[in-house]
This record gives structure tokens, C-alpha cells and sequence, in this order.
């Protein structure tokens, strides 16, 4: 088992800036997750312009098979056809300015919403290893941006009656897309999915909870017995013997910090039992302490031959949309803390 303990997508330097009224900007374009690179070809094909691609081109986790975390574009320079871009990365080189490599952002700069990533550094060799350094920042932050704008998408239209079954249910809130109107209740259980679309993928969700015990509950093998059990018992196959199930060799935990609660995020792999149906899937896992229990929500997908991570990436924003019955605030609590990245004026030389 793997284990990282860290705060998610914590900050690392001083807070991003906004740059205002954006009430008339155009909007951005281009598709989640896409990237626009300005830079010349010659620092592209260069070292330091292959470290960056390195990093922007790593698989997005928790998939049964190789998809790129983004889809990378270049260009020399901005135009009036490319400012639009939701995410660009510009990349500064200039040793009379820069007395250090450091990131800096600004949101809306050109279009609504964008994000506009700035690297600067004195040379090719400082910016080569301070990417490689940071790798893992790139892709968190960009990551977040994108997770953040599904779940604005979410605050202004999700399924309604699935909230309320939520609620009736657990006395939680989450929010869920609009076109999962599938419903399947159990024991402390429900399953939400888009099962009756014409669509041949199937994406769900499934949250239930169970009483908290102590923090054993949160072991690898623990979590195994109860999610197994819990899917044995409520999502059976079409015939006698098949039920969904946990592939025990790939499974990623992580333990991080959310909303000031400890938070259990779980990527794997899932099957149905004597049937050849399988795909990925991601849980968050948190301690609800008003009613000492754990409640569990998970977004899986079914969808063979298929890519997955498109499907994947949408469900999971949904998750951290939970609020638990101690959550007072909805609006200051359904939003993914950035890592938060700028550089300093001072750090400019003239």
C-alpha cells in the first residue's frame, strides 16, 4: 500500500492573483485540460522545454490503461486566436530580470475562466531543474483549476432530487451531475448512476457509512473487507454469483486534509465477480463526527474500450462536494484549495 501524507494541493508560495471586474470578457475555449505552451521550437526541442513536456504529458493516476494528464499545444506567441486558450503556460527566460526560477498566475487575464501560468528563471539550466522539481506541483495545481471549474459548472446546475435523497438519507449534501438520475437504495446505502441513458458507458456513484470505530477503520485491509461487503451486498450482477468487487493489487491510498477533516482518497481498480465487466474508480472517505460514523462516497465508471479518465475526472469534482452535517457553509466548502504560486516583486531585478 501506498501512502502519502500530505494536505491537498497545499500552498507552497503567496496567494494567486485576480485581476478584477471580468463581467466582459469573452469566454475561454478550448477543452478541459488542454495546455497552450509559448515558447520559440527551438526552447521546446530544447532540454529545459523537454523536462516541462515531460511533466505535462504524465498519466492521469488510477486508470487501467496509459491516458495523458493533458493535451499539450503550442505556440510562439499569443494572438488574438489564442489569448482565449482556459490554460496557458508562458515561459520567461531572461537573466537581466529574473535573479531566480519561480512560478507566478493570473486568473481571466484574456477570457473567463483561464488561468495564465508564468515561469521565469535566468537560464535554460535553473528552469530544466526547477520543473523537474516540481513536477508534482504542475500537474496538482493545473489539475486543481480544472476540478474547481467543474464544480462551479455543479453549483449552477446539478440533479436536484439526487441531493435530496442524499439528504433524506445521510443528512449530507452532495452534488452530482444532472444526468445521473439513476437511483438504487440499500441499508445505509445508495447507488446514483446514469444506468437508463443511451450512452454505452455507465457512471456512478455510490455512498454509504458505517459506524466509526477507531482509526483502524481506515487500513488498507479494512477499508478491502468494508467496501467488498458493501458491494457484495447492494450492487449485484444480471445473474446468480456476480457482484462488484475490489482488484486488491491496485489500489493507491492517499491521506490528506480537506475542509479541515482528515480525508481517505482511495484510487483503484474494480470487477464484477464471474463476469468480465471491470473499470477504475476513486472514494473519498471521511469521519462524520457529529453522528460517529464514516461516510464513504465513490465515483466509478464502466466503460469498455473506451477512455476513462474524461469520465473519471467529471465524477470525481463531484466528491468534494460533500458536506457532512457539521458543514454550515456550502459555498466556502465545495471548493479544491489551489496550490497557490506567485513570485514576489521584489525578486524582479531592473
Amino acid at each position: 500500500m501506498k501512502k502519502i501524507l500530505l494536505f491537498l494541493f497545499s500552498a507552497i508560495l503567496l496567494a494567486g492573483c485576480d485581476n478584477g471586474d471580468n463581467s466582459f470578457k469573452r469566454s475561454a475555449v478550448g477543452n478541459p485540460y488542454e495546455v497552450l505552451v509559448v515558447c520559440t521550437q527551438e526552447f521546446w526541442d530544447s532540454p529545459a522545454g523537454r523536462a516541462l513536456e515531460n511533466v505535462l504529458d504524465t498519466d492521469i493516476p488510477g486508470l487501467p490503461q496509459s491516458e495523458r494528464s493533458f493535451r499539450i499545444s503550442r505556440t510562439e506567441q499569443l494572438s488574438n486566436l489564442t489569448k482565449p486558450f482556459r490554460n496557458i503556460i508562458n515561459i520567461n527566460i531572461d537573466k537581466q530580470y529574473y535573479s531566480r526560477t519561480m512560478f507566478k498566475y493570473s486568473k481571466d487575464v484574456f477570457a473567463r475562466p483561464q488561468v495564465v501560468l508564468t515561469i521565469q528563471s535566468p537560464s535554460r539550466d535553473e528552469f530544466e531543474q526547477y520543473v523537474n522539481d516540481n513536477a508534482q506541483v504542475i500537474v496538482d495545481f493545473l489539475t486543481s483549476v480544472e476540478m474547481n471549474r467543474q464544480i462551479d459548472n455543479l453549483k449552477q446546475k446539478h440533479n436536484v432530487s439526487a441531493m435530496n435523497t442524499v439528504k433524506e438519507m445521510f443528512g449530507c449534501e452532495l452534488m452530482i451531475p444532472v444526468e445521473m438520475s439513476g437511483e438504487k437504495r440499500g441499508e445505509d446505502f445508495v447507488w446514483l448512476s446514469d444506468f437508463n441513458s443511451v450512452n454505452p458507458e455507465i457512471l456512478s456513484f455510490v455512498m454509504y457509512s458505517y459506524p466509526y470505530t477507531s482509526v483502524d477503520n481506515f487500513s488498507l485491509e479494512n477499508y478491502i473487507q468494508k467496501r467488498d461487503s458493501v458491494m457484495k451486498k447492494n450492487m449485484p450482477g444480471g445473474k446468480p454469483g456476480q457482484y462488484i468487487q475490489t482488484e486488491k493489487e491496485y489500489i493507491d491510498i492517499t491521506e490528506t486534509s480537506y475542509k479541515d477533516r482528515y480525508l481517505q482518497i482511495t484510487r483503484g481498480l474494480w470487477y464484477m465477480e464471474n463476469d468480465m465487466m471491470g473499470g477504475p474508480y476513486v472514494s473519498h472517505s471521511v469521519v462524520d463526527e457529529t453522528n460517529n460514523r464514516v461516510i464513504v462516497v465513490e465515483a466509478f465508471v464502466y466503460a469498455a474500450g473506451q477512455k476513462k479518465g474524461k469520465f473519471m475526472r467529471k465524477l470525481e469534482a463531484s466528491l468534494y462536494t460533500l458536506k457532512l452535517p457539521a458543514d454550515k457553509l456550502i459555498e466556502n466548502s465545495i471548493h479544491i484549495p489551489q496550490v497557490v504560486i506567485e513570485v514576489a516583486e521584489e525578486d524582479k531585478q531592473n
